[in-house]
């Protein structure tokens, strides 16, 4: 039955001012005259660290735009060490089920935002049985997987218990969305009967953003830009030695790498030895400022590891690419591989294989005076599978509706 002027619980590990998509979803909640309460942490993404203007405290509310939030302390140190990562995850785990116990009652409907790990939905079965509450979670990376992509052994004792605790946490949901569509059968084995639709993240950053971004200017050259994260899962080393190997063809490349990581200091090493020209890091810059860079850029890069899990993970960041029209140099395999071949948006390398790699850099080059094409097709893509109002209509709906499925027509 649908709602009117529904009270919403969102909980989630990551919240504004930290940059995650799941501020506009609550924004545009907020806009339709919902009532929107947020569990989460004290804001310290990507570094680890508290926030500017934040007291890492046991237990704080603050509000932004008319959102009340309801924050809890978070495990610094994380981004270097696995023990204080997995501290982390467990620590909100167990504070916000305790919270989800004395506030719970009042929602109407409990929406989780799960970022990674899948620990963020603990609070889900007691708020579906003790109150009866109806659950969405929208999956942003999928476990096990996750798990043993960051270089977990898979053992009988970890399988059994990681496989047991996501059962657990998905009984404990009425209805599964997926970010990437490649994600919804690695959800089924753990989830029987339950209903999961496909619902991608839309790019929060755009061309409307480009009024409030400075102008960037980053060489004469022909630019191709890696913007995100710099970690371990994106592995870039390959890339950067397969771009060497291009600059000693062609001098008139440059590769731009925008973003902070736990991987940074190793890629300056990697130029550094190898003396590899041509490779400038610009360092972490604020979500508004990308727009910037995206424009100042030829051509865009978009990489993951070589596991099956990425096979089926699309990064957020594609979305900014379409976004701004840019031609993608694709250098992992899978479900992003597929749509940039079959809508004809850019290049693909192997991961592994610099060579190959390196004449992608090259292929690049040779087309650098016919790119529209690229350009129109990326709009096609985003038009078709990433609408933004689209996405949030149709989500909206099954979320207060609290049905299996919107009837009588398709969500993509």
């Amino acid at each position: 039955m649908a709602l009117n002027n529904p009270k919403i619980l969102i909980i989630t590990e990551r919240f504004y001012p930290e940059e995650f998509i799941i501020n506009e979803l609550a924004q545009e909640w907020m806009k339709k005259g919902f009532s929107v309460e947020v569990l989460t942490q004290v804001p310290s993404y990507p570094f680890a660290k508290v926030f500017q203007g934040y007291s890492n405290r046991l237990f704080q509310k603050t509000e932004w735009n008319g959102i009340k939030i309801w924050r809890f302390f978070t495990i610094t140190g994380y981004r270097d060490s696995l023990f204080l990562k997995l501290l982390n995850y467990f620590s909100f785990a167990l504070v916000s089920t305790i919270a989800a116990l004395f506030i719970g009652k009042k929602y109407d409907r409990v929406f989780v935002y799960d970022t990674g790990p899948l620990t963020v939905g603990f609070p889900t079965f007691l708020l579906r049985n003790l109150y009866k509450k109806h659950v969405t979670i929208w999956v942003q990376d999928i476990w096990p997987d996750m798990v043993y992509a960051y270089g977990f052994h898979k053992t009988k004792l970890l399988s059994f218990f990681i496989d047991n605790l996501v059962r657990f946490i998905y009984k404990g949901c009425d209805l599964i969305f997926v970010s990437c569509e490649g994600f919804r059968s690695r959800v089924v084995p753990y989830a029987p009967n339950k209903p999961i639709h496909f619902f991608p993240n839309w790019p929060v950053i755009n061309q409307g953003d480009l009024a409030a971004s400075k102008e960037i200017k980053l060489s004469d050259k022909f630019n191709f830009t890696f913007a995100g994260n710099i970690g371990n899962l994106q592995d870039l080393g390959p890339i950067i030695k397969g771009f060497g190997l291009a600059k000693k063809e062609n001098s008139d490349i440059q590769l731009n790498m925008v973003g902070d990581g736990s991987s940074l200091d190793y890629l300056k090493k990697l130029v550094a030895d190898e003396k590899i020209k041509g490779v400038v890091f610009h360092g972490r810059q604020k979500q508004s400022d990308m727009p910037g860079y995206f424009v100042a850029s030829d051509a865009m890069i978009i990489s993951l590891k070589e596991k099956p899990i990425f096979a089926l993970t699309v990064p957020a960041k594609f979305q900014a690419y379409l976004a701004f029209e840019k031609p993608i140099f694709c250098i992992m395999s899978g479900e992003v591989k597929n749509m940039v071949e079959k809508y004809d948006i850019g290049l693909c390398s192997q991961h592994e294989n610099i060579e190959d790699i390196r004449d992608g850099f090259l292929k690049f080059y040779s087309l650098r005076d016919n790119l529209k094409a690229f350009a129109k097709n990326s709009k096609t893509l985003l038009n078709d599978v990433y609408d933004k109002e689209k996405i949030m209509s149709n989500m909206t709906e099954l979320v207060l509706e609290g049905k299996k499925q919107i009837s009588k027509r398709r969500l993509f």
